[in-house]
């Protein structure tokens, strides 16, 4: 998929970037999910004070499958909780066009949960320390633990995942970026070399 003829990369036809390569397609998304799934059941054998919380957007979609992972499996209802860290970035202010806020939902009171943070891919940590000070204006969880399709390193804050479904090595200049269905989207994760981000 990356390289055409004689090794020149391909763009991609959906987002015209570049592509380095696909990390993963439709079934391996789905494998490393049901993997996450696996461990945190494993951590938490009696999920009854889950509380899994994706952060908006691509993190919801994936919260919402792994929330429906983990309730058929242990039985019970795990409910699920969306954050829009949007207001809580330490960018906001910058200069960049304001992003459209929307709705951050906790169905349940945070004290004594132990909460599943989704993300869909970690890089430098900003969007994941936006996301707990967000979260502990909510209430103070018994713990978080950070679940992530793709870990790709170079991390500017002290900021690790419990559970990562990938973890890559990249480049700075490079970009990950994970395609849903949910999104109208081939499903897939696509790493984008250096010079072709959007």
């Amino acid at each position: 998929m990356a390289a055409g003829a004689g090794g020149e990369k391909k763009k991609d036809r959906t987002t015209g970037l570049v592509v380095a390569r696909e990390l993963l397609d439709a079934a391996g998304i789905e494998k490393e999910l049901a993997r996450i799934a696996e461990e945190i059941l494993e951590r938490h054998p009696d999920p009854k004070d889950l509380l899994v919380v994706g952060i908006r957007t691509g993190g919801a979609h994936l919260a919402e499958r792994l929330r429906q992972m983990l309730s058929r499996r242990a039985g019970v209802a795990v409910p699920l909780g969306i954050l829009d860290i949007t207001l809580y970035r330490d960018d906001v202010f910058s200069g960049l066009p304001r992003p459209e806020v929307g709705p951050t939902t906790i169905p349940v009171g945070l004290p004594g949960r132990h909460v599943v943070l989704v993300d869909d891919v970690l890089y430098t940590g900003r969007t994941i320390r936006a996301a707990l000070d967000e979260l502990m204006d909510y209430g103070r969880p018994k713990c978080v633990r950070l679940a992530v399709l793709v870990d790709r390193g170079n991390r500017e804050l002290p900021i690790q995942a419990d559970h990562a479904g990938l973890r890559v090595e990249t480049g700075r200049g490079q970009h990950v970026r994970v395609h849903l269905k949910e999104e109208g989207e081939e499903e897939r994760v696509v790493l984008y070399d250096k010079g072709s981000g959007p």
